[in-house]
């Protein structure tokens, strides 16, 4: 079904007031409909546009170099792309994929037209305050997949040696297979529930039944 103006604005209300108006790009930004599985932009290739989902929904996603993928947040309708945004702003390739994962309907925005809106402060206040929301969703990612059992890693890893530790945080990194900052930052939060206090290359062990509680969660 067609999407008319009034449609897109109650998606987007920002785009009532910028220049050129969708009227004016006419054609140029003629919805797609786009069937479920299609690639939309892929890593590491110039940014065609800005997409508005009308309908359905992109995984936005980034893979490693072996092979797999991390999905890092989803579009909607009536939402915007952080990683579109962030290479038109920065004319630099775009550092993730996007895929449809259902039929889908959208329209692109030449990035000319996209640059025009930004002089716009209401469309520019919803693009940097989608930079703000994402922003807290790709740091919660973060945080679960730095963290992801490795609290319990570590808890397992202090325990049966006494008491007393005489380790640095790096030889802890190693043997988990992490970096230095990450176990720093654990075991802070371990001191700071008590569980131990640290020292210069000393963790002593104060709650030892909190970390084997939390260590056996490792099997579940």
């Amino acid at each position: 079904m067609p999407q008319t103006p009034d449609t897109l604005t109650s998606l987007y209300p920002a785009l009532a007031l910028v220049q050129p108006s969708l009227s004016d790009l006419g054609a140029a930004v003629a919805p797609m409909q786009v069937p479920a599985g299609t690639e939309l932009f892929g890593e590491n290739t110039p940014c065609q546009g800005f997409p508005l989902v009308l309908a359905g929904e992109i995984k936005v996603s980034r893979s490693s170099g072996d092979g797999r993928s991390l999905e890092l947040y989803r579009v909607g309708p009536g939402e915007l792309c952080l990683v579109s945004s962030a290479c038109l702003f920065r004319t630099q390739p775009l550092s993730a994929h996007g895929v449809t994962t259902k039929a889908s309907t959208l329209i692109v925005i030449p990035s000319a037209a996209f640059n025009r809106w930004l002089d716009e402060p209401a469309f520019r206040n919803e693009v940097l305050g989608l930079f703000a929301e994402r922003m807290a969703d790709l740091t919660s990612l973060i945080d679960a997949v730095a963290f992801h059992k490795l609290d319990r890693r570590l808890a397992a890893a202090l325990l049966g040696h006494g008491h007393h530790l005489a380790v640095t945080h790096q030889t802890l990194a190693d043997e988990l297979g992490t970096v230095r900052e990450i176990v720093t930052r654990l075991l802070r939060r371990f001191e700071r529930e008590g569980w131990v206090a640290l020292g210069r290359e000393q963790i002593e062990i104060t709650n030892g039944a909190a970390l084997r509680a939390l260590a056996a969660t490792l099997i579940n």
